[in-house]
């Protein structure tokens, strides 16, 4: 616990965050500065119950600071929330992943400007869902930067990167715990550097810049027209939202753990995209347009449990010859 003192010359930080993402960022802030209170999206239904859960950082928060002021919002363009931000007079603003665009009048607030953790090396993949298209893209690597923000969507000047390379295997999921650390631990580092304002800025180029929009429940329909690679790709970066999904007679069916196999000497002339070529102890072989085969380990039917492709095909749900669309 930090002493009376320091407290007093630590910068009165507000923390902008919602999903687990940011948790850890949220922990290094309330480390290295006075957090005073933390902004996080309402509680929401969810579940079969639909009963309200509470943002993850929400609950991070509850346990970091005891009284800590937790605001919610539903709207964030009103003049009372932006009396209320100027009344707990922060001097630092940290954004990882709340999930709103704040208007240039809350961004002015703070005298020590406002900062977000992105999750890509800006710029490119500007937008919200820079994990899940870094996946999906099939980028060789992934990242975070610190930036400073201004009004326009992630383009003001960056302060740090740091960079790890995108595994094969990598689902949105997985990237995204990866990053999350990364970026709390960049964060950490840079923080010092912005509170003696010897921090150095660099603009973006924005001719590099590609967008992230965010994910919709369509962008989890695969393709089995595209490469083998391609549709692992889109996959893996659909997982765990919205979910990789096709078509298996008048019936979807949601498909995971792809891997891309080389079809070796099974007979492709001429199997359609989409074909099930075989289903063994390696999951289900899906053909693909460029000849190659995706193979998915498990897979789930409308109402059903999840289950190894083998069992699906046991149970006879799935068998070799049927056609996902």
């Amino acid at each position: 616990m930090p002493s009376r003192s320091r407290v007093r010359s630590l910068p009165r930080t507000i923390f902008f965050g919602s999903p687990q993402f940011a948790v850890p960022s949220l922990e290094r802030v309330a480390a290295d500065t006075q957090l005073c209170a933390v902004v996080t999206q309402p509680d929401r239904p969810a579940g079969r119950g639909q009963a309200l859960v509470p943002p993850p950082v929400k609950q991070a928060a509850q346990g970091l600071v005891p009284g800590l002021p937790v605001l919610q919002p539903e709207k964030i363009r009103t003049g009372d929330f932006e009396a209320t931000l100027r009344q707990l007079h922060a001097e630092l603003f940290v954004v990882v992943a709340y999930g709103r665009i704040l208007p240039p009048s809350i961004l002015e607030l703070p005298a020590r400007g406002p900062w977000n953790v992105h999750a890509s090396v800006l710029p490119r993949l500007r937008g919200a869902a820079p994990i899940q298209w870094a996946v999906i893209n099939g980028e060789g690597h992934a990242g975070v930067s610190i930036m400073r923000m201004e009004a326009g969507l992630d383009t003001g000047p960056v302060a740090a990167v740091a960079t790890t390379e995108l595994h094969d295997d990598d689902t949105a999921g997985t990237l995204s715990q990866r990053l999350s650390i990364l970026g709390a631990e960049l964060l950490g580092a840079t923080l010092p550097r912005i509170l003696d304002e010897s921090v150095v800025l660099m603009p973006q180029d924005d001719d590099r810049a590609t967008l992230a929009p965010l994910l919709r429940k369509e962008d989890g329909r695969l393709n089995f027209s595209q490469s083998a690679r391609q549709v692992s790709a889109r996959a893996r970066g659909v997982d765990p939202w919205p979910g990789a999904t096709a078509m298996l007679g008048a019936e979807p069916i949601k498909l995971f753990g792809p891997r891309v196999l080389d079809t070796g000497s099974r007979d492709l002339r001429p199997p359609d995209p989409g074909t099930v070529l075989s289903i063994d102890e390696r999951g289900l072989w899906v053909a693909c347009g460029d000849g190659a085969a995706v193979v998915f380990k498990e897979v789930q039917l409308p109402g059903r449990k999840r289950l190894s492709s083998a069992a699906a095909a046991a149970g006879r749900a799935i068998a070799v010859g049927d056609c996902l669309a």
